[in-house]
């Protein structure tokens, strides 16, 4: 930051997007776009190059995702604050590269001018940023997770969950986890316990409502 002016870098495999929010920031001179990339991968030798305060980066692109770009921003960077922006705020992503990566903030690409003003400058004077939208959806994904863990699933349960969907029979399963069919039958029976369903549809419904498969 120079002059009380935020330098900011833009990263999205669509030129379309970055157009369109160097268009949203038109007029604001604080913000200054002093890097714009289409590619991922170079993203990080050009911050080698140029110095910037927040990073906006696309979550769902080929070569190298968000993600991963954050991630290793955050490792060589530390001092770049990151402002991710997806179409969808997938709340288990969120809270993973809040983990991983210590971003600061996330919106969908649906936003407008206002708040994209206004999640830059709580970030550029240290504070996080998200949308609505967002927490909704890491509060779901927070929920699913602890649904999960109280279920007690264990790997072995869930590798037969993901069998029952395919409709493989007791036999197919137990022949392709190298089980006996008594073990694959106390697997099934502990499963719906556990997950408190009766049927198959049942348990299906609980496995994609909990992303289990």
């Amino acid at each position: 930051m120079k002059n009380g002016t935020i330098y900011l870098g833009i990263v999205d495999d669509h030129q379309i997007v970055i157009d369109g929010l160097k268009s949203l920031l038109h007029g604001h001179d604080r913000f200054k776009v002093v890097i714009e990339c289409t590619q991922s991968l170079q993203m990080p030798g050009l911050l080698e190059k140029i110095p910037i305060n927040i990073l906006l980066t696309d979550v769902m692109m080929p070569g190298m995702n968000g993600a991963e770009l954050s991630k290793i921003v955050h490792q060589r960077f530390p001092e770049i604050k990151i402002l991710a922006l997806s179409m969808s705020g997938q709340g288990d992503l969120v809270n993973q590269m809040i983990d991983d990566s210590d971003i600061s903030g996330y919106v969908l690409k649906n936003i407008g001018k206002q708040e994209l003003i206004k999640a830059l400058e709580k970030i550029s004077a240290g504070g996080i940023y998200f949308s609505e939208e967002v927490l909704q959806e890491m509060l779901k994904a927070s929920e699913l997770k602890k649904t999960n863990e109280e279920a007690h699933l264990t790997n072995r349960e869930i590798e037969i969950i993901r069998l029952i969907e395919k409709e493989f029979t007791n036999k197919q399963i137990a022949e392709t986890l190298f089980l006996s069919e008594r073990t694959v039958e106390t697997h099934r029976k502990n499963i719906f316990r556990k997950t408190n369903t009766s049927s198959v549809i049942g348990l299906v419904k609980f496995a994609y409502e909990h992303k289990l498969i």
